[in-house]
């Protein structure tokens, strides 16, 4: 708003107001007559009752503590501005809603917000400063957020499903899911076999250096050899190189084969920083604990696993960072069979592809392959010449051997908890039940993913999120027709590819179908007698599927790829073209059929318009409406879409974090930046459409904010968290996603529409002068 506008200013409060949010919700339900007291009764007793639920688990099952996180407001901007009360819209009791759902609503939002705080000031802290005062990070965990409270139900649903009896004729799907569990839940026999099954395998692998000492022969080793090996029994081939079949970029309807820089076990920008980093060290003792513990001399290890270390830097420090990886077009670098021989002779290329692909699928040196980063295949073949093969072998053996401890026993799997520790802060392992249903929904995802729908999918949460998915798209349309900045030849074309973005909601039919489930999972089979090798045939069939894919047709509504119902999250997919929003998001703080659309719309709209706006952020818009890697804008639309971008960067590189003293790095979460910021005007403007078709809601009991109002609190409250030091500074330093008070505080102060809902002066921090907006 501008400053002519005028604000309530209340100086001598009324007893009403000087109650407590809570206190006010207690009151209105107190005084509410007759059979509404009644039918109220009955809600707050439902409420009540199901108090420890995990729609309710931010609050009711996580431990409270008396700690407040460090307010952000000065750090972010230098100095207090002075407080506003925002204005708020009255209303009699005939518009504030009673109903069980909406009960259970007030009472979400009044456990999260804190209104000490002005929500012009500080919006995070006024939606969720009570979450954060109150909410303890449990010791097995790194965070509490709303994703991780929906996801703990949604693992406690699976563990249901999955502990029930095997039956006779149950579906093979099915079975192995059930036994994969049980032989992980089975300890005893884990802990009689120990570190055996991973000693055995690293001597089928050849050998680790730094256990077998004089005994192990380098003239029996080829790094390339030993890829192939670990191609054969499950393991990872990308410790050197990674290699993968995907999209050929500049045409989604074939797939290629795709060379990328090495799959790194700690993370570059670590990595780069030398043995003088925490984080470096915590994974250098690491790595001495494990060959320890599987029989080497602490010395040995010591000096041989520093130099194998070195090595990974090394690698690490010839990768292409992050930031230098935004530009899809620069990733692109088509080259045959016979182009890698003449360039990078170190490989027999047609040997190195055809061992790792699946033996039906032939060959030649015409075979074309996309190079993500040349400059990393040409001195990883000068460096490995340099490097002696002792430290190759015991590098590569590491990895297999980090990869392999989760599935061995205690001893093994403490020194583990202590390395998490030093990096995220966690202190405790999950609970055993927690680690297996994790184990059994990723490694086999379609037949739990099955059982849950079919156990647990209210099946109208798909139609109303349909529904809000077309409200959406069509604000989306809007913005694109009225950006002053786009010229009418990329605008038609950002049009089309709007219109041609096709959707996934809840789950594809076939995971309703059993035999469909059965010929997929014919080929997979599972030991009862050994956990990790279960584990390494399940990622063994994962390969053989994935490689296989290079001579099938592109199928790019294909239900397998969609099939992973039972997860808490959100997709976009460039090459698709499509969103995602799988069943496991349809729920709780996200959505409720049973409560004011204002509460949806800021929520999982929120999180619809945001996988929208991807298919046009820094990456998305790189690509057409067919999924193709295409330069379809006008030089000049592309400059002053890449100046809107720059406004973004700047403005969240230039938040910082107080708990941990980093700043935020705008370059790399510039695409989710742009996603938010595009996301909830989207559903702002979804959710004033849906109300000139149908009518104002009622509010909320003990809540006297307009629906308005209640759409951003919701919002808000969608990324209420609170961290761990230590896995903050991991988020900050690796992620692509801000933490959740910048998801916050970054859009709703671009918004003008924000700002007038909530009567926040223009120069406040909620309503900056200088504002950025790319939608």
């Amino acid at each position: 708003m501008t400053n002519s506008m005028k604000q309530t200013v209340i100086t001598n409060p009324t007893w009403w107001k000087r109650r407590s949010a809570l206190e006010r919700g207690l009151t209105v339900i107190a005084v509410s007559g007759g059979l509404l007291c009644i039918a109220l009764a009955i809600g707050i007793a439902v409420v009540l009752s199901n108090g420890k639920s995990c729609d309710d688990a931010s609050t009711a099952s996580v431990p409270l503590k008396n700690e407040i996180l460090p307010s952000t407001a000065e750090a972010l901007n230098g100095q207090l501005m002075k407080k506003s009360t925002p204005t708020v819209i009255k209303a009699p009791d005939s518009d504030v809603c009673y109903t069980t759902g909406c009960v259970h609503a007030a009472s979400k939002v009044l456990s999260n917000m804190d209104e000490n705080i002005e929500p012009c000031d500080d919006f995070y802290g006024f939606a969720c400063g009570k979450f954060i005062k109150t909410t303890i990070i449990p010791d097995d965990k790194v965070s509490v957020n709303t994703f991780s409270v929906i996801s703990d139900k949604v693992q406690e649903q699976l563990r249901i499903s999955i502990e029930e009896p095997t039956y006779k004729d149950e579906p093979k799907p099915f079975k192995l899911a059930k036994n994969l569990y049980k032989s992980c839940m089975n300890k005893s026999e884990i802990e009689k076999q120990g570190i055996e099954p991973l000693l055995k395998i690293l001597e089928k692998l050849g050998g680790w250096p730094v256990l077998d000492g004089d005994n192990w022969n380098e003239n029996n080793f080829d790094w390339r050899d030993t890829i192939y090996k670990f191609r054969d029994m499950g393991y990872s081939v990308d410790y050197f190189l990674d290699f993968s079949i995907g999209f050929d970029l500049k045409n989604s309807t074939k797939r290629v084969i795709d060379l990328d820089q090495a799959s790194l076990g700690l993370s570059r920008e670590y990595l780069s920083k030398g043995f003088d980093d925490k984080i470096v060290k915590a994974y250098y003792n690491y790595m001495i604990d494990i060959a320890e513990i599987l029989g080497a001399d602490k010395e040995l290890a010591k000096q041989e696993l520093r130099e194998s270390l070195e090595f990974e830097m090394k690698l690490a420090n010839i990768s292409l960072p992050n930031e230098q990886r935004r530009n899809a077009t620069l990733l692109y670098n088509p080259m045959t069979i016979k182009d890698l021989n003449n360039n990078y002779p170190f490989i027999n290329w047609l040997e190195y592809f055809s061992k790792l692909l699946p033996s039906s699928i032939t060959i030649d040196e015409n075979e074309l392959s996309i190079v993500n980063v040349p400059s990393y295949i040409d001195n990883l073949g000068k460096l490995i010449d340099t490097i002696p093969k002792r430290v190759q072998a015991n590098y590569v053996m590491w990895r297999a051997a980090a990869a392999s401890v989760s599935y061995l026993n205690e001893d093994v799997r403490k020194r583990q908890l202590a390395y998490s520790t030093a990096v995220s802060g966690r202190t405790e392992r999950e609970s055993r039940w927690k680690e297996c249903v994790d184990i059994v929904s990723g490694g086999l995802s379609l037949s739990v993913g099955a059982m849950y729908v079919r156990k647990y999918f209210k099946e109208e949460a798909k139609k109303n999120a349909e529904e809000m998915v077309n409200d959406i798209r069509i604000q989306f349309n809007k913005i694109l027709e009225k950006v002053d900045w786009m010229d009418d030849e990329t605008r038609k074309s950002a049009l089309d590819k709007a219109a041609s973005m096709s959707t996934h909601i809840a789950y594809p039919d076939e995971l309703l179908d059993d035999k469909k489930l059965e010929d997929f999972y014919n080929d997979i089979e599972l030991t009862d007698d050994n956990y990790l090798q279960s584990v390494l045939n399940l990622t063994l069939f994962g390969t053989e599927y994935s490689f296989s894919k290079l001579r099938k047709p592109v199928n790019k509504t294909d239900w397998i790829s969609h099939g992973r119902p039972a997860v808490v999250n959100a997709f976009y997919s460039s090459i698709e073209n499509s969103i995602q929003f799988p069943a496991g998001i349809l729920q709780g703080a996200f959505f409720s059929n049973d409560r004011p659309r204002y509460m949806n719309y800021g929520a999982i709209g929120f999180v619809i318009g945001h996988e929208i706006t991807h298919g046009f952020d820094d990456q998305g818009r790189q690509f057409d409406k067919e999924g193709n890697l295409v330069d379809w804008w006008a030089p000049t639309t592309k400059e002053k879409y890449l100046d809107k971008a720059t406004c973004i960067i700047n403005q969240y590189g230039n938040y910082t974090v107080p708990e941990v003293g980093l700043k935020l790095n705008g370059i790399n979460t510039q695409g989710e930046n742009i996603a938010d910021n595009g996301g909830i005007k989207e559903a702002y403007w979804a959710y004033r459409s849906w109300t000139d078709k149908n009518g104002p809601e009622k509010k909320l009991p003990g809540l006297d904010y307009t629906p308005r109002q209640m759409f951003w609190i919701s919002a808000a409250n969608t990324w209420c968290s609170t961290y761990r030091p230590e896995a903050l500074k991991v988020r900050i330093t690796t992620g692509f996603h801000s933490p959740g008070e910048f998801r916050i505080l970054g859009p709703l102060s671009n918004m003008e529409e924000f700002a007038e809902d909530f009567q926040c002066p223009s120069g406040s921090r909620m309503n900056p002068v200088k504002k950025c907006a790319v939608w």
